[in-house]
């Protein structure tokens, strides 16, 4: 996030007040133009959801710490496939993007 300019952390009771879902939280949280991704959330999606601002979404999450997701990149380990899901306060989680590793899948 820190590479597109956008600022990352809060701390753990911020996280309620961001409205992020108990079974999605991970080990970081933000709010980045009225929106709370949580946890290895590639750029690239956090890019597209500022640029279409899906209704009813209230944010981004990446569950656990997926091997070559944003800051879990580890040598000679191969990346892991994973989902980015989208919450919102009144609707189920739904997937957003596909990811491995920091590409899109």
């Amino acid at each position: 996030m820190i590479g597109i300019g956008l600022p990352i952390g809060a701390p753990a009771p911020a996280r309620r007040v961001l409205g992020i879902p108990a079974d999605l939280l991970s080990c970081h949280a933000a709010a980045v133009g009225g929106y709370a991704p949580e946890g290895h959330v590639p750029a690239p999606a956090v890019e597209r959801l500022l640029a279409e601002r899906p209704a009813g979404v209230r944010g981004l999450a990446v569950p656990g710490m997926p091997i070559g997701s944003p800051g879990m990149e580890v040598p000679g380990r191969p990346e892991d496939a994973y989902d980015v899901i989208a919450f919102s306060v009144d609707a189920p989680h739904r997937v957003f993007m596909r990811f491995r590793g920091g590409r899109e899948a």
